[in-house]
C-alpha cells in the first residue's frame, strides 16, 4: 500500500471512530432521565386558586390547655408553620415575621396564625404558654399547638401539609447552635375552604445567604404575601355585602301589597 492507500485508510478509521464514539454519547445521554429544575427564585409567587386541599384534620393542645383541631378553623384564613420552643432560627421567624403579619391582621374576625410544634416531647403546655406570652400571642387567634405523638405529627406536617421533611440533628455542634430539628421555615397560607393555596419562604429570602443570591427576593414574596392574606380575607366580607343587597332587592318594602 502506497502512503496516499495508508493516509486514507487513517482519516476513515479515525472518522468511524469519532462516529461511533458521538452516537454512543448520544445514546448514553438519551437514558439519562430528565432532571427538575428547582426554582428558588419565585416561591410562592405564582398564585394558585387551590394548591391542594387539606384531606385530613390534626388535633392537639393549644398554649391555652384548649383542646383544638385544625378544621375548628374552616371559614378562616390562616397561616401555619413549624416550630419548636427552644428553636433559635424560629424565634426570629416568629419574633420578627409572623408578629408582624399577626399586628396587621389580628382584628380581623376571621384571621388565624397556627405554629405546630414538631417536639411536642419537650413542648409542654408550661413551655408553650411563656412561648405565646412572650410574643404576646392571644389564644384566640394565634395557636402554638403540640399533638402528643411526635411521629403522627411529623407525618401530618409532612404530608397532609406537604411541609419538608424533618431531620433530627446528630451533630452535637450543629444541634447546639440550631436545636434539635432541622425543619421547614415556610409560612403555608389556607383559605377558608381548607385549601392550602401558597406558602412562602420569608425566613429565607431574608437570611444572609438569601440576601446575597436575591436582595429583591424578600421584599417581593412579603407582599405577595400581604397582597393575597388581604385579598382572601375580602373576599368573604365582598360575598357577605352581596348577599345583603340580594336579601334587601329581594325584602317588601313597608307600604307594599302582597
Amino acid at each position: 500500500m502506497n502512503d496516499r492507500g495508508k493516509i486514507a485508510l487513517i482519516y476513515s478509521s479515525v472518522a468511524i471512530i469519532s462516529a461511533a464514539f458521538v452516537g454512543g454519547m448520544i445514546y448514553l445521554g438519551s437514558q439519562v432521565p430528565d432532571q427538575p429544575v428547582p426554582n428558588f427564585v419565585d416561591s410562592g409567587g405564582v398564585k394558585e386558586e387551590k394548591f391542594f386541599p387539606i384531606a385530613k384534620d390534626f388535633s392537639g393542645v393549644n398554649q391555652a390547655g384548649e383542646s383544638v383541631k385544625l378544621s375548628d378553623l374552616k371559614g378562616k384564613v390562616w397561616l401555619v408553620s413549624e416550630f419548636f420552643a427552644v428553636c433559635p432560627h424560629c424565634a426570629v421567624r416568629n419574633g420578627k415575621e409572623l408578629r408582624s403579619i399577626y399586628e396587621t391582621f389580628k382584628d380581623h374576625p376571621d384571621f388565624q396564625i397556627v405554629c405546630i410544634s414538631v417536639d411536642p416531647e419537650t413542648d409542654t403546655l408550661e413551655r408553650l404558654q411563656e412561648y405565646g406570652k412572650n410574643l404576646g400571642a392571644d389564644a384566640s387567634d394565634w395557636w402554638f399547638m403540640s399533638h402528643p405523638n411526635q411521629q403522627e405529627t411529623h407525618e401530618y406536617l409532612e404530608k397532609a401539609l406537604k411541609f419538608f421533611s424533618i431531620r433530627e440533628r446528630t451533630d452535637p455542634t450543629d444541634r447546639d447552635a440550631n436545636g434539635r430539628y432541622a425543619h421547614d421555615m415556610g409560612l403555608t397560607l389556607v383559605d377558608r375552604e381548607w385549601n392550602v393555596i401558597g406558602k412562602w419562604p420569608l425566613y429565607d429570602a431574608d437570611s444572609a445567604e438569601g440576601r446575597k443570591r436575591d436582595p429583591h427576593l424578600y421584599d417581593q414574596l412579603k407582599k405577595q404575601l400581604m397582597d393575597r392574606l388581604t385579598e382572601e380575607l375580602e373576599k368573604n366580607e365582598t360575598a357577605g355585602m352581596h348577599d345583603m343587597d340580594q336579601d334587601e332587592a329581594s325584602a317588601p318594602v313597608a307600604g307594599d301589597s302582597e
